[in-house]
């Protein structure tokens, strides 16, 4: 196993080094690639066209690409083919990108293993995909896909933020270590109101499948209950990160933290207004593809702002108090 690293380390090293920016900007396009896997995924829900390809990996069992169906119309297998053709080229293509980069330019451990996460969950993300198909949509598949693709989000968006640190540098505290743990906490609760999302989603109009929705396995339950659960919840995570804010506000703190908290906080404000008029609309179909993409922004955001709260930099020195604000 090792001769084989040491023979793929050698073909690497026939590629161009790549600069901080340039890493960064793989690692980026990893990022964006994650949060529209999720987005068109949602696409796939609301247009109901889950089935349209009703087998995999084929879209049908005697072909690999759409074909004339009465039973299902074209356009469904176009979204539904489509949606596997963003995760095979577009997502795999940049998660194998941001690999090489970092791999060619050596950098410190802990990036590498962020960076070699992406290809192997997307692998198996695209295996989880296609048991959703299998299985005909059942809710708690399809929720656990959806969970999963959030979790990758928050790998990519660490990664992105890793990268332009220097590998030879320290860590220093850029925020007070009481907001850096109240982020973590939020973090845990941004989980659970994932969760709930997701629950939900599975008791909502959008079975994903409009040609027998009726046969796909939906949740039986009280929406308004669990839309309520939801609500608390969310309001849980904002309580949480206000603390924070205040922590960041009265202690020395980045301008880089202090930056992200607003970008955070705009985020937040924008998916929770989102959120509730979705609620009372209706759950209309652009909206829930614009909750989805939100909830992708939100995650990928406060991965950022915990990370940025403990940056490395080259000296210690480096944050004087000039750049932390008093």
């Amino acid at each position: 196993m090792i001769g084989v690293y040491q023979l793929f380390l050698r073909l690497v090293d026939r590629l161009p080094l790549p600069s901080v920016k340039a890493q960064q900007r793989f690692a980026l396009a990893a990022l964006l690639s994650q949060a529209l896997i999720a987005v068109t995924g949602s696409v796939v829900r609301v247009t109901g066209s889950g089935l349209g390809c009703p087998t995999w990996p084929k879209c049908f069992d005697d072909s690999l690409l759409p074909i004339p169906q009465d039973e299902v119309p074209w356009w469904h297998q176009a979204i539904e083919f489509g949606n596997r053709q963003i995760a095979v080229w577009i997502v795999v293509t940049t998660s194998i990108a941001v690999v090489l980069a970092v791999t060619r330019a050596r950098r410190r451990r802990e990036i590498l293993v962020y960076a070699w996460i992406l290809p192997f969950s997307t692998f198996a993300q695209g295996i989880l995909g296609g048991i959703t198909v299998l299985t005909g949509l059942r809710w708690w598949v399809v929720g656990a896909h959806m969970l999963v693709s959030c979790a990758m989000v928050w790998i990519a968006a660490t990664l992105y933020a890793k990268v332009g640190e220097p590998d030879d540098g320290v860590e220093i505290e850029a925020a007070p270590a009481g907001a850096r743990r109240l982020v973590a906490l939020s973090a845990v609760v941004m989980a659970f109101v994932l969760a709930a999302g997701v629950v939900v989603t599975a008791a909502g109009p959008h079975a994903g499948d409009r040609t027998n929705p009726k046969a796909i396995d939906r949740l039986d339950v009280s929406i308004p209950a669990l839309s309520l659960t939801h609500g608390l919840l969310v309001a849980l995570y904002v309580a949480i990160l206000v603390w924070a804010a205040v922590l960041v506000v009265r202690g020395p703190s980045s301008e880089a933290v202090r930056r992200r908290l607003k970008i955070v906080f705009a985020v937040v404000a924008a998916q929770s207004l989102i959120g509730v008029v979705q609620y009372f609309t209706g759950v209309p179909a652009l909206l829930v593809v614009l909750h989805v993409a939100g909830a992708m922004s939100v995650i990928a955001e406060t991965a950022i702002l915990y990370r940025l709260m403990q940056a490395r930099v080259l000296r210690a020195s480096d944050v004087t108090s000039d750049k932390l604000a008093a």
